[in-house]
């Protein structure tokens, strides 16, 4: 008897999360088109590509400053 009331709390607990996530997502669909029309519509977040291209793009900044910096430091040498 007790494992079936243990497996009812489970089944329970797991409806009750899947009730919530469904009810969170139906709610986000009004709620962004009403902040939409009264013009609040936060900036949206920056997708997973974007800011791997940001990432690479401070990488590539980085190269080119070091490749600089040893070219300038080779010159130097070569001069004295």
């Amino acid at each position: 008897m007790d494992k079936h009331f243990h497996d009812s709390l489970y089944y329970l607990r797991r409806a009750a999360t899947h009730a919530r996530l469904g009810a969170t997502e139906y709610r986000t669909r009004p709620t962004k088109w009403i902040r939409a029309q009264l013009g609040r519509e936060p900036d949206p977040e920056p997708s997973h590509v974007d800011g791997i291209r940001e990432n690479v793009h401070v990488l590539e900044h980085r190269a080119e400053t070091r490749i600089r910096k040893t070219v300038r430091d080779v010159r130097d040498r070569v001069n004295r």
